[in-house]
Formats: structure tokens, sequence, C-alpha cells
């Protein structure tokens, strides 16, 4: 089914199941699209692999009350394929549309910490489950 292109600008909003939060996940956060030369309201197209923004492939704070010393996690995505054209590509790689919420991991590399009396206390839980979607500003593009 088509859907709307997505392209540099448009952005990932990605929300954590609480009660953890990491900082840089609480607003939307642009994508930055490789499709060009193909351009949407002269912008580049975003292709796979666009759909992780750089502000987001590095080590991520968290916390997780009661676990409030912040700790560091790394963001998966777990794109659909109601989030990938099926028949357009560009140097062979689908390009993204906005299609429908997604599955993300966030997956801490150092647990946050509950200060305690006798020590502080790792957070055990090392997998948080998120859930991710495009949003878009393109109404006149769509693609397949």
């Amino acid at each position: 089914m088509a859907d709307f292109l997505l392209k540099t600008g448009d952005t990932l909003q990605v929300t954590l199941a609480p009660p953890a939060v990491s900082p840089m996940l609480v607003s939307p956060v642009p994508l930055v699209g490789t499709g060009a030369p193909n351009l949407v309201n002269n912008m580049p197209i975003c292709l796979q692999g666009d759909e992780l923004p750089p502000a987001l492939r590095g080590p991520l704070p968290y916390m997780a009350p009661p676990f409030v010393t912040p700790g560091m996690g790394t963001l998966t995505l777990v794109l659909t394929p109601a989030n990938t054209t099926l028949r357009t590509t560009v140097a062979g790689k689908p390009a993204l549309i906005k299609g429908t919420p997604f599955n993300a991991m966030f997956n801490v590399t150092v647990p946050a910490m509950q200060p305690t009396p006798a020590g502080p206390v790792p957070d055990p839980v090392v997998t948080k489950p998120a859930t991710a979607q495009f949003i878009t500003t393109t109404v006149n593009v769509k693609a397949g």
C-alpha cells in the first residue's frame, strides 16, 4: 500500500515503556536522508538505513525510577514492511515511508543505579521495550 515518502527533516518519535525515560528521546528527532539526487520538496529522500538519526546512534543516557542515577544504552529499531517501499528502490535500497508505528528496543550498556545506604543497586532490566513512528510533513508524494 502506498504511503508518504520520508525525507530529510521528517522526524522519528520514540516512546520508551514507562517508567524508563531517555532525555534524547523525549522530542521527535530529525531524519537525515541519503537518497539524493531523489528529492521530495527539495530534500533528499530517506532510504533503509536512514531510520536511526545520527543524534541517536551513539550511547544515550536513561533513567528508570527508582534507578535515578543515569545509565547508558543504545537504540535499535525494528522496521516492518509497512515502513519501506516494496517496489521503489534507490541504489538497491528501499525508500522509507511513513507506514505504521513499529517496535524499538533500548539496550542498556551501563545500568542506571538506585542509591541506597548500602551502596548503589543496578537496574536489572537490560532491555527496555519501546515503540517508534515516523512523522512527516510530506503530503504530496507517495510510494509503495
